[in-house]
């Protein structure tokens, strides 16, 4: 057997978007926790500095009390927002399985705007494959709409 096969699979979720706003406006809708918990969800504890830890609750499952723990890992005003994304509970099965996964945002100025790109990378196959599809889905939804917190109060 080689070391590629005693690695587990992984898979990324990447969403490619562009925006008619400069990097620094996208970048406040990014790193703003009250604008994060319009767009996303609440963000507790959040600032956007390198060692921050911080929490996002969501739906409990089994023994999983729905809390994601959040840690920044890099950032790179108007340019790249990186923070470690963590839950679950090794006994869950499908929806609230042990995830251990990373969220980076790429900005970068293009002559339309602002191209952003969303990288949530790290999910265990076949564990992490219910919390795949349901980020995959919920990011889908989510990036595209950013622009919609470009002009709103902060």
């Amino acid at each position: 057997m080689n070391d590629a096969a005693l690695k587990s699979a992984t898979q990324d979720i990447v969403v490619d978007e562009v925006f008619p706003h400069a990097p620094e406006t996208m970048w406040k809708i990014l790193t703003t926790g009250t604008l994060i918990a319009r767009w996303l969800m609440e963000p507790r504890g959040f600032a956007p500095v390198q060692g921050t830890r911080f929490t996002y609750q969501t739906k409990p499952a089994g023994a999983w009390d729905g809390t994601i723990h959040c840690e920044v890992l890099e950032v790179v005003p108007n340019e790249r927002f990186v923070y470690a994304w963590k839950g679950g509970h090794e006994s869950n099965n499908g929806y609230g399985s042990r995830l251990d996964t990373l969220v980076t945002f790429t900005l970068a100025k293009v002559p339309e705007g602002t191209r952003l790109k969303l990288v949530h990378s790290g999910f265990v196959t076949p564990t992490n494959d219910t919390a795949f599809q349901n980020l995959r889905d919920g990011w889908r939804k989510v990036v595209p709409n950013l622009s919609n917190f470009a002009n709103g109060p902060h």
